[in-house]
């Protein structure tokens, strides 16, 4: 409640600095209400998305530092995600039973599509944004799997099955982008490279050349 009134003034002051203050603000933020959040035996990322929802108005507008938030989340955070979810993956029990983690993919992925492309057909998407957005959110690297507690035979199903759904979780969000950026990506949206100019030089020596293939 008190961010997006707080976030804009604080911007404003301190904005703008080699000590880039509002990277520096939003880490707090959102390191602060993750471990308030693992406190109180919830989810680290619930905050993370409520803190996204409601400055989106207010750090959208700073395309810097948007690309600076990018940059330390692909380049510092996103590696650690990855070791720390690959440490729960068993290779030999995948390899021992594959059928359960391929079931686990296609049941997840195809969930996502069943949800989210008709979604985007609504909004009026062509077909190929339409499916490269759906791949995109066929991703699910929110909420971990937690071992139960339990000692009843589904419990104990569950956590047998647990790296099989760790790893389906890491391959739902590799495969998909991997099919969307190969197959999919809406090349039409990006912006195009503005063309370089020509130094009276190199227009001359092109000039001579062109002239002299022709009287060749």
């Amino acid at each position: 409640m008190i961010l997006p009134w707080l976030t804009p003034r604080f911007f404003r002051l301190y904005g703008g600095r080699p000590s880039e203050l509002e990277t520096k603000f939003l880490l707090l933020c959102l390191l602060g209400m993750g471990a308030l959040a693992s406190w109180a035996d919830s989810e680290a990322v619930l905050p993370a998305y409520l803190i996204g929802m409601v400055l989106a108005g207010t750090v959208g507008k700073d395309h810097s530092l948007i690309r600076r938030l990018r940059t330390l989340t692909f380049g510092l955070l996103t590696p650690f995600y990855f070791i720390r979810a690959g440490s729960f993956v068993s290779i030999p029990q995948l390899i021992a039973a594959p059928a359960a983690f391929v079931v686990f993919l296609v049941v997840k992925i195809g969930a996502k599509i069943i949800g989210v492309y008709p979604v985007t057909k609504v909004f009026g998407s062509p077909n190929k944004e339409a499916m490269y957005t759906t791949l995109l959110m066929s991703t699910g690297l929110t909420f971990a799997p937690s071992p139960p507690y339990s000692a009843s035979p589904a419990a104990s199903s569950i956590e047998a099955n647990t790296p099989r759904w760790v790893a389906t979780v890491i391959a739902s969000a590799v495969i998909p982008t991997v099919i969307a950026n190969a197959f999919y990506l809406p090349r039409h949206l990006l912006p195009k490279a503005e063309p370089q100019e020509i130094s009276p030089e190199h227009r001359e020596v092109t000039s001579l050349r062109h002239v002299s293939t022709k009287a060749e």
